[in-house]
């Protein structure tokens, strides 16, 4: 069984400030297992590097795990479920209800995730984050209160099992990409145009009212969200927790406490597409290299995923046109970790099965 490498502070975070803290102190790779893994595809009977990025995988989870030979033997789904006051603004073109419609679907086996989840060979479990009660609408309040904020991501970080290979993330809710959207201009800079998508469905006038909101939130939180100013800082910083607070929501706070407790736990992690990056995106603004223990499963269809991967640094494995959301995407790369796996540690050395070295 893995265990953390740090004190898990779970219990403590009880305020932004020391959530700010766990979001910093965070343990770092296993280089000496990576090492030993990629001592061993030296001996494997292909030529070096050749299976490209399936390489690179193998070192990733196996680092993470801390195991020469990486497993995928218990893989979690996990879907964090919320709603958005700023729906109010008429930025989807479904009703609210749909969350918690969706949320039954879920539940009955009747949604995507749960075919892909079959196929993955992976656990599912759905979060209604505080019991699907909505956000405040963020163009005029911030869209959770601290004490709201901090349970959301308690209760992602709570929904993490220790004993786990592997964990998915993804999210429902309708408005989210909004929130998404809010939060990476938030964090990234640009204006809504920069950033909104058609998200559910939205025609072009449909986008351009969803910029306009966002535009609207970033002016209404500007001041609140600026960071402590040094004498010489030419440029105006937000501090990414407050950011996540007030422009938000939910599912996204519980999606962030979730990628926090897999970094504590030692435990890789695939994330989906533009809510689910975005949610996490603070990891990365608050620490250098806070999401090298993640993976980005593929490039969604919405408008800002790109931009939003390569300001983290994160290249997808998959590019399938999905907008989908729901861990989708996450779940169909796990047969491609699978694939990975299986050459690592199926495959024979030179040594192993008689075959000459490269001369």
């Amino acid at each position: 069984m893995k265990t953390s490498t740090l004190h898990d502070p779970k219990g403590s975070i009880d305020s932004l400030s020391a959530l700010r803290a766990a979001c910093v102190a965070l343990p770092g790779v296993d280089a000496a297992t990576q090492q030993q893994i990629a001592d061993r595809e030296a001996e494997l009977t292909k030529p070096a590097g050749s299976l490209g990025r399936l390489e690179e995988l193998t070192r990733w989870l196996g680092g993470w795990q801390k195991r020469v030979r990486p497993e995928l033997e218990q893989v979690q789904i996990l879907i964090f479920a919320g709603n958005h006051g700023v729906v109010r603004q008429g930025v989807s073109p479904w009703p609210q209800d749909v969350t918690a419609q969706m949320v039954q679907n879920f539940e009955t086996g009747g949604a995507a995730i749960n075919q892909l989840a079959r196929v993955a060979d992976a656990r599912l479990r759905v979060v209604p984050v505080l019991g699907l009660a909505s956000t405040a609408d963020f163009t005029t309040a911030p869209a959770m209160t601290e004490s709201a904020f901090l349970e959301a991501v308690r209760t992602g970080y709570d929904a993490v099992p220790r004993e786990c290979d592997l964990l998915c993330l993804g999210e429902m809710g309708i408005g989210n990409t909004t929130a998404a959207a809010a939060l990476a201009a938030g964090l990234f800079g640009g204006a809504g145009a920069d950033w909104a998508g058609r998200g559910t469905g939205l025609d072009a006038p449909g986008v351009a009212h969803k910029a306009r909101v966002i535009d609207a939130a970033l002016a209404f939180h500007k001041a609140e969200m600026a960071a402590a100013q040094g004498a010489s800082e030419a440029v105006t910083r937000f501090d990414p927790l407050e950011v996540a607070r007030r422009l938000g929501g939910y599912e996204l706070a519980a999606l962030l406490g979730a990628a926090l407790a897999a970094r504590h736990y030692g435990i890789p992690v695939l994330l989906d597409g533009f809510v689910c990056t975005a949610a996490v995106a603070p990891l990365a603004r608050l620490a250098s290299g806070g999401l090298d223990h993640t993976r980005l499963s593929h490039c969604s269809a919405e408008a800002g995923h790109a931009r939003l991967a390569e300001k983290l640094g994160l290249v997808p494995l998959l590019d399938l046109g999905l907008r989908l959301g729901e861990a989708s995407g996450a779940a169909l790369a796990v047969p491609l970790l699978r694939a990975a796996v299986a050459c690592h540690n199926g495959m024979a050395t030179f040594a192993q099965a008689a075959v000459s070295g490269r001369t």
